[in-house]
């Protein structure tokens, strides 16, 4: 088996071939970022015939190599950028850097190390991903646009214009504005530019969610039955979890996501305080269903809330309970999503 170790940059990638028992390097190529050289990579790999691919960072700019050379049936793994930097530090090579030297860290991080991740054809979930991350800057454009009319509002109407305004009820506003002079008049033709482009992204949100329900009704995920998970979140939840057997356990994927409590212990004294660290976009969502399941007296999440209170939990405590408790609920859901996913005929595992 030999290693094939790639430093990936925006326009050039660097591959090292390493003997994995003797951690000598046989070989080195360095290509342009093209699918031309793609190829001459692929044939110059091609000398070997038992090869796996360790591709730095493969997620980030080693992304469309990557997933270019899983396409052709090859075994790739993700290596993190700050475990190749580890090797280099432990190396006999001390501080030295350069792409030779970074593609064979690699390729001994994912032999050695145990650092290497499978990397996995692109499919609904890196739909949903993206998706979700097109959403979230549609809602923070919305924010700010929102946030320009309520400043321009101020200055054309006495008080204002209400907290919550939609684009209808400014418009209604406008209507009502006799500008006086050129700078009120000024005034209300922005305002108006910015009611058009608060109804253009309400329109683009409305699509987006449209478009993550079609994907998520087509994956056959079960996470909707959950009280308090629509589409937009269960949209959330596959596409920051990706593939949820990556995680061994529930446990594993609670902390990941950051609802496992913390342990602090000096001495005989031990307590627990919420994590910090994590996915902060998957913690937000057990926190958002977490609060919905309390305010719902029929929901699973609103009973297990109450018995935490009845055990002396502050209501803070027992929150945080109920997050770590959906955590193994939609870690156990995803997983048997997947397993029912591979077992229908034509479908990818």
């Amino acid at each position: 088996m030999i290693l094939l170790g790639v430093d990936p940059h925006k326009s050039t990638h660097t591959a090292t071939a390493v003997e994995p028992e003797s951690n000598q390097q046989v070989g080195t190529m360095r290509i342009e970022a093209s699918l031309t050289d793609y190829r001459r990579l692929l044939t110059w790999a091609k000398r070997w015939p038992q090869r796996k691919w360790a591709v730095e960072n493969a997620n980030g700019l080693g992304r469309h190599l990557a997933q270019w050379l899983i396409a052709r049936g090859e075994s790739v793994v993700d290596v993190p950028a700050a475990a190749t930097s580890r090797v280099r530090e432990l190396s006999r090579g001390g501080r030295r850097k350069n792409d030779q030297i970074d593609a064979a860290a690699a390729a001994t991080v994912a032999y050695l190390q145990g650092d290497g991740r499978d990397v996995e054809p692109e499919d609904h979930t890196t739909a949903l991903a993206l998706l979700d991350e097109r959403r979230v800057n549609l809602a923070q454009a919305r924010v700010r646009t929102v946030n320009q009319l309520h400043a321009l509002l101020r200055d054309l109407l006495p008080g204002g214009a209400p907290t919550q305004l939609s684009a209808d009820l400014a418009a209604k506003l406008l209507r009502s504005v006799r500008p006086a002079g050129d700078v009120e008049t000024v005034r209300k033709d922005i305002a108006w530019d910015l009611v058009a482009e608060i109804r253009k992204l309400d329109k683009q949100l409305t699509d987006n969610a449209a478009r993550m329900q079609s994907l998520v009704d087509a994956s056959g995920s079960a996470l909707m039955d959950t009280p308090g998970i629509g589409p937009v979140m269960a949209a959330r939840l596959i596409g920051r979890t990706r593939r949820a057997h990556r995680f061994p356990t529930s446990a594993a994927f609670a902390n990941y996501a950051g609802a496992a409590p913390v342990e602090i212990a000096s001495a005989d004294k031990a307590r627990h305080r919420l994590s910090r660290s994590g996915d902060r976009q998957l913690n937000s969502v057990l926190h958002t269903v977490a609060v919905v399941q309390i305010r719902m007296p029929k929901s699973p999440g609103h009973a297990y809330y109450q018995r935490k209170l009845s055990e002396g939990k502050t209501p803070k405590e027992a929150k945080q309970c109920l997050k770590r408790r959906l955590a193994d609920h939609v870690w156990r859901v995803m997983i048997a999503d997947e397993r029912r996913a591979k077992s229908l005929p034509g479908q990818a595992a």
